[in-house]
């Protein structure tokens, strides 16, 4: 069993958390499972965490529904065009929010980053996570809403194809970096993997989402795009197909909290023809992985992470 070193692109202070950590020679991993008074402990932190981010979020929440509105400098402002009501995109480089001041950054040339929400959900979800980016020299921050009636995940990668290609060609940029949680992730990972979105994909990064299917999936019998979240259906089924010379670099963070993806480790890509990082997260639960801080640190580090896992895939862990 070889044991690379730790991912560099973690966070310095991760990196030393994830000292002796096991790499395995495949993706699969074995049940995580903790201590039972450690996990009641850790299970009641992330759940009183939780119900924060979701009073949060419910605050949050109206102000992602219509589409971003941004001005270019030189046009007016305005919603690009495209499916109206259901995609918000970035019309201007981001700039970090007001009262902070961006960080220098060596990489002033990094593609856009698009930022893919979950079901039922809107932009509104990746408000921290989009001021730490921006903040940290990030230029190019694309958010897209879809529709709640989206109704198949195949059609909701094809809109996401269209809407890169829109995304390219205005940026002048050949790829792009996709940040998605829940279903958005399993959305973005249909695109690359099964509509050529490789091409233009250079770094996806999924935020637990069900890559294996979950047995525990919210109105699983009124909603035929959650029905495709579950274990067995015809698109998890179809990312399993063979991937040979898929070019975009998977990272998968996942949680041993996640009481949305069951088991957990369904959120792990397991796939021998794709080059993946599956990072684990402790003390997260499903609706803060896109908000936690440590998270966010992770995120920024895998986006700038330019070269190629080493060696087998594996694992990390987030503290």
């Amino acid at each position: 069993m070889q044991t690379p070193q730790t991912l560099a692109f973690l966070p310095l202070l991760l990196r030393r958390l994830c000292v002796g950590t096991t790499w395995l020679p495949s993706v699969r991993l074995p049940s995580a499972r903790l201590p039972s008074a450690l996990l009641s402990t850790a299970l009641l932190r992330a759940t009183a965490l939780e119900l924060v981010v979701l009073a949060g979020h419910a605050l949050l929440y109206p102000t992602g529904i219509t589409g971003e509105r941004r001005t270019t400098p030189g046009s007016a402002t305005g919603t690009a065009a495209g499916a109206p009501g259901r995609t918000g995109r970035t019309s201007e480089p981001a700039t970090a929010p007001a009262g902070t001041t961006a960080l220098p950054t060596g990489h002033p040339e990094r593609p856009p980053v698009v930022l893919l929400h979950g079901f039922i959900d809107n932009r509104s979800v990746f408000v921290l996570l989009r001021r730490s980016l921006a903040r940290h020299g990030w230029r190019h921050l694309e958010s897209l809403n879809y529709s709640p009636l989206t109704c198949d995940i195949r059609t909701a990668a094809e809109l996401l194809d269209r809407h890169i290609e829109e995304i390219c060609a205005r940026t002048g940029h050949r790829e792009v970096d996709i940040v998605g949680h829940s279903l958005g992730g399993l959305i973005a990972r249909y695109y690359v993997q099964r509509l050529g979105g490789d091409r233009r994909v250079r770094t996806l990064v999924t935020l637990g989402t069900p890559h294996g299917g979950t047995a525990v999936a919210p109105l699983a019998g009124a909603h035929p795009i959650v029905r495709q979240m579950r274990s067995g259906s015809a698109p998890i089924e179809e990312l399993r197909l063979p991937a040979p010379g898929c070019r975009t670099r998977f990272v998968s963070f996942w949680s041993e909290l996640d009481q949305v993806i069951v088991p957990v480790e369904a959120a792990c890509i397991d796939h021998p023809d794709l080059d993946v990082v599956n990072v684990r997260v402790s003390g997260v639960g499903h609706l803060a992985l896109p908000v936690h801080p440590a998270v966010a640190a992770g995120v920024r580090q895998a986006l700038d992470a330019h070269t190629p896992a080493q060696g087998p895939a594996g694992t990390a862990s987030v503290a």
